[in-house]
């Protein structure tokens, strides 16, 4: 599978907007209704724990601060599939990752979805805006 193809195929059906930085690292806004989007960010990397190539999406919820509780996040990482909460360079983030090997495209639309879904619910909890 060619990732940015992918990439850009599924944003076109979505209805939403594409971005590709390189062969590896593409954006798809995803449109959740409402007047509301959110940017998820595609990656091909190696795995550092396998070393196989995987893919990761991940999408930025707000820049952390000490008033977010982070047992809540944490413990929200139990509801979901395939996302959970990162912190990255003071950034809330939601991630997934998958090896490349195991990823079909109907598993990437559901985890891109997902991704989107979980960091724009949680944007909009913690900040009240559509920043991302």
């Amino acid at each position: 599978m060619n990732f940015n193809q992918f990439m850009e195929s599924y944003a076109n059906e979505i209805g939403g907007q594409f971005q590709e930085y390189d062969t590896n690292k593409s954006v798809v806004i995803y449109p959740l209704g409402g007047n509301r989007y959110q940017a998820v960010l595609g990656t091909l990397k190696t795995s550092d724990i396998t070393n196989k190539p995987s893919i990761e999406f991940t999408s930025k919820v707000c820049e952390f601060s000490t008033t977010i509780n982070l047992e809540n996040l944490i413990r929200a990482n139990a509801t979901f599939c395939s996302a959970r909460f990162v912190l990255v360079d003071d950034f809330i983030r939601v991630e997934a990752a998958i090896l490349e090997e195991s990823a079909t495209e109907a598993v990437l639309k559901d985890i891109i979805e997902e991704v989107a879904t979980v960091a724009d619910a949680w944007e909009h909890k913690l900040t009240g805006q559509d920043v991302h």
